[in-house]
């Protein structure tokens, strides 16, 4: 096994072993294990990884493996939005989404990867994320799969 895959190993038993908040939190348990890395390569290792800080409901944020194999993307907001999404609305074109504190910019982000059809963009802030939908039809097809996850 490559030193990078020795790494990678240690990355995850830590990460599945324990709440971990931040890069400095992490590159100092790696340290701990003998892994003295710099920040640039932990970032590298946390992208290939497929590690991503998420909040809990708490509002503190912790790394989380966003992979599952097949559809990712999907695979990711669908266990994301359970645990993110408190509440959504429709006006005209534009779809409200809230979320626990901390929780729009993942979810923005999922639903941007995902490249739904009727979703031109979305903005987030802290605890909300706008949707933007292409038509008011499009707006409810989002609606309803949005809904679907509250009901999760």
């Amino acid at each position: 096994m490559s030193d990078k895959n020795q790494r990678h190993h240690v990355i995850r038993e830590i990460v599945s072993a324990k709440a971990v908040a931040s890069q400095e939190e992490l590159r100092r348990q790696l340290a701990k294990r003998g892994w003295d890395v710099t920040q640039s390569t932990l970032s590298r290792d946390l992208r290939e990884l497929r590690l991503a800080r998420i909040p809990d409901a708490q509002g503190h944020s912790r790394y989380a493996f966003s992979d599952a194999g097949g559809d990712d993307e999907l695979a990711q907001l669908e266990r994301m939005l359970p645990q993110l999404l408190t509440h959504v609305e429709g006006v005209q074109v534009l779809v409200v989404a809230r979320t626990i504190k901390s929780g729009a910019q993942p979810v923005a982000k999922a639903l941007d990867q995902l490249e739904w059809p009727d979703v031109a963009g979305t903005i987030a802030g802290d605890d909300t994320v706008l949707i933007i939908c292409r038509s008011t039809e499009g707006r409810e097809r989002v609606l309803k799969k949005l809904r679907a996850y509250l009901r999760a």
